[in-house]
């Protein structure tokens, strides 16, 4: 069976400086995986490299097919949508404004009202709060409308850069919920990155545990999770 996405040897670089050395790994369709290690292991750059938001060498393929020489937009055409760590809304503009500009290049207007509708059923506080600006919700709030617009796009697989980091335990627990349940009912796959490793441990089917760049360990969730060592070495609980 052909992965979704298979990265093989990806060496990323900022400068003269690399970021990534050699990494390998695959995705395959339907499943959430998620990426733990430590700040400044390269998590956070793995995800800019599929996205060719970074210099970077080495094979990623996205149903088979190369994305090396792709540009970002075209990547998000293809079907990979990329939530940034910090969330990234449009302050200025409202919930809804924000979903709309999720979908701007689609052209299925009727459909688009209906993936806002079921946005808004995925994320009940986002309708309550359709009008309101997006800059003036909670962090929280900002987290869930930056997931539920970057599904606008009907992607096949969602990379996720920390989308706990600074929201409240509930929050996250709430959060983390929903994104097992869109994983399973919208068959979108996920690859998270995050340093809650337990809580992503949870979620997660696959995981991959990376360290200055490299990928030390991999296996299924459960494994990682019931791992002792693996916990004291490398996840830090």
């Amino acid at each position: 069976m052909t992965a979704l996405l298979n990265v093989r040897d990806l060496r990323a670089y900022y400068g003269q400086v690399q970021a990534l050395h050699g990494l390998a790994f695959e995705l395959q369709e339907g499943s959430l995986t998620t990426l733990l290690g430590a700040n400044g292991a390269g998590k956070t750059t793995t995800l800019r490299a599929i996205c060719n938001m970074v210099r970077s060498t080495g094979s990623i393929e996205f149903e088979g097919k190369s994305l090396t020489k792709s540009s970002t937009e075209s990547i998000v055409k293809l079907g990979i949508a990329h939530v940034p760590q910090g969330r990234g809304t449009f302050t200025t503009l409202t919930v809804h404004e924000n979903l709309e500009l999720g979908a701007i290049s689609r052209k299925d207007r009727k459909a688009i009202e209906t993936d806002i509708e079921r946005m808004y059923a995925h994320f009940p506080v986002l309708k309550q709060r359709h009008t309101q600006q997006a800059g003036t919700l909670s962090g929280g709030e900002q987290q869930m409308l930056a997931v539920a617009r970057a599904l606008m796009l009907r992607p096949r697989l969602m990379l996720l850069d920390e989308p706990s980091f600074g929201l409240a335990p509930l929050v996250v627990r709430d959060l983390f919920k929903i994104l097992g349940k869109i994983n399973r009912e919208d068959k979108v796959s996920i690859l998270v990155v995050e340093q809650n490793a337990q809580l992503a441990l949870e979620l997660a089917d696959q995981a991959y545990v990376i360290e200055t760049g490299r990928i030390v360990m991999s296996g299924k969730a459960d494994d990682i999770a019931n791992n002792e060592d693996v916990r004291k070495s490398y996840l830090g609980y």
